[in-house]
């Protein structure tokens, strides 16, 4: 399956990219609206020559003040989750198919928000440029934003969920869940269930970056 074409931010990307004028660059980004009312952007983290990509779909609101990903609950459940499932954090780099902060204000509370198809697209090119660069053997798409991103808008989760999809450049796709929507379920049997399909996609993933 072929990774769905970008549009929007090609050209604030570095001419000669590497993950630290990237980080730099995509400050200045202005390839869709969300920059506007996100404190900063934020670019992945972890070894520049892992096995492994995780994509989320956007920084949440920690994220957004930290400049780094996955360092709310999800991204502590992300941790644990793998460190259950055999896999070197060190072998993995972490990301987000949005770079942004799309959210709505609840009270004094700033609340995710689901980004559109066109700010997806339109913040494509950083990830495929971080991909590039690192060359995994696997990315995991960490639902469905994610997923859709890297492997066309027809993309179901329900359906394609846990298989290996081959990409564009000789690596594979596996689609799994975000692990916010583990911490979304409705009881802590629901949360059990969620997180042992979600440890069954992993080792999927770890069995992926061993061949």
């Amino acid at each position: 399956m072929a990774i769905a074409k970008p549009a929007g931010a090609e050209q604030f990307i570095p001419q000669h990219p590497t993950l630290e004028r990237m980080r730099e660059a995509l400050q200045t980004c202005h390839g869709c609206e969300l920059y506007r009312r996100a404190t900063q952007g934020v670019l992945g983290e972890g070894s520049r020559h892992a096995r492994l990509v995780l994509v989320g779909e956007q920084p949440g609101n920690e994220e957004d003040l930290s400049g780094h990903p996955f360092v709310g609950p999800a991204g502590r459940l992300l941790d644990r989750a793998l460190a259950e499932a055999g896999i070197d954090r060190g072998e993995v780099y972490v990301t987000n198919a949005v770079k942004h902060f799309k959210w709505e204000e609840r009270g004094k509370r700033r609340i995710h928000k689901k980004p559109s198809v066109v700010e997806v697209r339109a913040c494509l090119p950083w990830l495929e440029a971080e991909i590039g660069l690192v060359k995994p053997a696997v990315i995991g798409c960490l639902g469905a934003t994610a997923a859709q991103a890297l492997l066309g808008g027809a993309f179901r989760l329900t359906k394609e969920r846990g298989r290996a999809l081959p990409l564009e450049g000789g690596c594979v796709a596996v689609a799994t869940v975000h692990p916010s929507a583990i911490l979304r379920a409705p009881d802590s049997e629901a949360r059990h269930e969620e997180y042992a399909r979600f440890l069954n996609d992993l080792a999927v993933m770890r069995r992926l970056m061993a061949a």
